[in-house]
């Protein structure tokens, strides 16, 4: 650090200027970058999916896209199969090349009473965020006119049909400014200065530079368009969190009477050495999506291994030419006091000090508690009902099928290719918890034939079991099986099969790595521990909020989605393993600072927390309100991901740093800096300092 220190130091124009041309060229990048964004979910060898794409390729549609359902009647009016025959008719001629099934040929699709009956229609699909851009619309005209004419009720409903009544969302600069106006007023009440905005300077820099680095990555890879939303907010979030740091000891050293250039020097061999060991941590717990044998999460991994060593590489060059050029200038109106440590975090480090194993377990009990829900966990595609309002049509037509009893997972049937359609279908009729199959005549290429099956519950919450014998059943007779919910548990068996390897490579490497940073083999075990602690309290909240609906209505305005999107735990982990892990480098590189420079296990707590307490919190909050932002996408799969962030690092800021992490290492004592035991001799600016004993608050 001291080498690159001197290098900016005496090069500071030279570093700014590189910046601001990175820059500059990444504002033109990032446009090209989200407009070459993919959006395809490919499992390549997966049975499920190969038989999916065999689907599209053989019968132009469906598969992994789902069916887009006409309503007809409203359960006072009958249904007539005239009206069924001649939308089936009008979809032919107006869609070329869909599959059709209409409740006029095949009565699996008529209710009991006959006042609710749907045609299904398999387009083709497009490529973009929304298979069925171009067909909807037009199919929602058809349904306008039908309904016209006839004087019958016609609705159009079905996945995509909900998510569009689910309301626009906003794009990905209105979210970026929405989060970077929270992190200014965040910023603003830590500085109380001018000095607020150098690190929102250095995000913007680093969100541009990896959105130039995105679009290369894009020639080379197929790329998901989720990134654009993870990385211009986690991105933001990182940014700022590493120039936070930075920024704050920077300001302590010329309180404590250096001159810029000294203080700049003080503050890269300090907290810059925190920084560059919280990025690769990050960097490491984000290579288990790389590893995974998933395009779709690699392509996520691959960004957000760019997010923090970006943000890394800006918060070490730009910030400190930055704070050398005009610094001194922003420190306005802010009045400077020389005491770097919060009264309020140095209280609260006295209290769990001198109670540390009553506050460890009361910490632990309440992760626990907070984790408990994780154990229902379920993962599978959101609810039917969640993906809308049931107030808008679309949610009132799903409502009516499911009240009539034609079955929820109408709106993702299980899709069987088989060469004896009639046989199968009867024999997948009979089994527990299906509500229909139908084999219609049209729905054959190349001696195929498919046949789609669905069951009376929502797949996501009562009605995955049934789909899975549905599964068994078919493939034991030579079927092959496709669906959202055969990808899906592809999906899990694919990912979650192998995760176990790649999360013990990972935790060994961060194990290592902490190790050489805080020179101890206990402090990485136990901050290995709270990880852990930390993200099934995460998982547990999340799946309390979403799987649960415990204040989803309040919080989202719309219900829960009855199970957890089965990427979601995984990119998780990836993603708060390491932003997590950046809290506990903190305080305890500066508790390990404090105790070298002779305070003794105790002090050097209370001191550490008192002096990154307000840190932490800030750099969480920021952090959390970039997840807030990005809980506005109106994806629910985004959603559900950006809630178990914000928790998790609200949970790990709070509970896990402010007061279980404190607790431990002031119970273990001399036990923390084992092997080395004794005091090291790293920090020159820790050995100025001397701490009295006392830790009364």
């Amino acid at each position: 650090m001291h080498t690159l220190a001197d290098i900016v130091i005496r090069h500071r124009r030279w570093v700014i200027a590189a910046w601001l041309l990175i820059a500059v060229v990444g504002g033109f990048g990032a446009s090209q970058a989200t407009s070459a964004l993919s959006y395809d979910f490919s499992l390549p060898g997966q049975p499920g999916y190969e038989t999916n794409k065999r689907i599209t390729e053989q019968f132009g549609s469906g598969g992994n896209s789902p069916p887009i359902l006409l309503v007809v009647g409203d359960r006072s009016t009958p249904a007539p199969t005239s009206v069924g025959s001649a939308i089936a008719k009008a979809v032919t001629a107006e869609v070329p090349g869909a599959r059709v099934a209409s409740f006029a040929d095949d009565p699996a699709l008529l209710s009991a009473d006959r006042t609710t009956g749907v045609v299904m229609v398999y387009p083709q699909p497009a490529p973009g965020p929304s298979p069925y851009v171009r067909t909807l619309p037009a199919l929602q005209k058809l349904a306008a006119t039908t309904a016209s004419q006839t004087r019958t009720p016609v609705t159009v409903t079905g996945v995509d049909a909900l998510q569009e009544g689910g309301g626009g969302g906003v794009d990905v600069l209105a979210e970026t400014l929405f989060g970077g106006i929270g992190a200014l007023v965040v910023l603003a009440l830590v500085f109380g200065s001018f000095l607020a905005l150098m690190p929102l300077i250095v995000a913007a820099a680093s969100i541009l530079t990896t959105f130039l680095l995105l679009w290369g990555l894009t020639a080379v890879t197929d790329v998901s368009f989720i990134v654009q939303y993870l990385l211009a907010l986690i991105g933001l979030g990182v940014a700022i969190d590493y120039s936070l740091l930075i920024v704050t000891r920077w300001r302590e050293e010329r309180g404590a009477g250096r001159d810029d250039a000294a203080a700049v020097r003080a503050a890269l061999t300090t907290a810059g050495r925190s920084v560059l060991f919280s990025g690769i941590t990050v960097a490491i717990s984000l290579a288990a999506l790389v590893a995974l044998p998933v395009p779709f999460l690699r392509s996520i991994g691959f960004t957000g291994l760019l997010i923090p060593l970006v943000s890394v590489a800006a918060s070490l060059t730009l910030l400190p030419a930055l704070l050398l050029a005009v610094g001194r200038h922003l420190e306005w109106p802010h009045r400077r006091t020389t005491d770097p440590e919060s009264t309020l975090w140095r209280r609260v480090g006295a209290v769990v000090v001198r109670r540390r194993w009553v506050a460890a377990a009361l910490a632990v009990i309440v992760l626990l508690a907070l984790a408990y829900p994780v154990l229902g966990l379920r993962l599978s595609d959101p609810t039917n009902d969640s993906l809308a309002s049931t107030s808008g049509p679309a949610g009132r037509a799903i409502t009516q099928i499911e009240d009539a009893g034609l079955g929820a997972g109408l709106t993702k049937p299980v899709e069987v290719v088989t060469g004896d359609p009639s046989a199968l279908r009867d024999r997948l009729a009979r089994v527990d918890g299906v509500a229909a199959a139908i084999a219609p005549q049209g729905w054959t290429a190349n001696g195929r034939s498919v046949v789609d099956v669905w069951t009376r519950a929502d797949v996501a919450t009562g009605g995955s079991d049934a789909a899975a014998t549905v599964r068994d059943v078919a493939e034991g007779a030579g079927a092959q099986v496709g669906g959202a919910a055969a990808q899906n548990a592809d999906f899990i068996d694919a990912v979650y099969g192998n995760a176990w390897w790649i999360i013990l490579i990972i935790v060994v490497l961060t194990f290592v790595l902490l190790a050489r940073a805080l020179r101890s083999v206990v402090l990485p075990l136990k901050a290995l521990l709270l990880n852990v602690i930390s993200l099934a309290a995460a998982y547990g909240v999340t799946v309390l909020i979403w799987q649960h609906g415990v204040g989803t209505e309040l919080l989202f305005d719309q219900r829960s989605s009855g199970a957890i999107t089965v990427w979601i735990p995984i990119a998780v982990f990836a993603f708060l393993f390491g932003l997590s892990m950046d809290y506990e480098v903190f305080l305890l590189s500066r508790i390990r600072e404090e105790y070298d420079g002779g305070a003794d296990t105790d002090t050097a707590t209370v001191h550490g927390i008192a002096r990154t307490g307000r840190l932490v919190t800030s750099a969480a909050l920021v952090l959390f309100l970039a997840f807030i932002s990005l809980s506005r996408v109106p994806t629910t799969d985004v959603k559900i991901l950006a809630t178990a962030l914000a928790l998790g690092i609200i949970i790990d800021a709070t509970i896990v740093r402010g007061v279980l992490a404190p607790a431990l290492v002031a119970g273990l004592g001399r036990a923390n800096w084992w092997p080395s035991g004794g005091r090291g001799s790293r920090n020159d600016v820790s050995r100025e300092r001397g701490y009295p004993h006392d830790i009364s608050p």
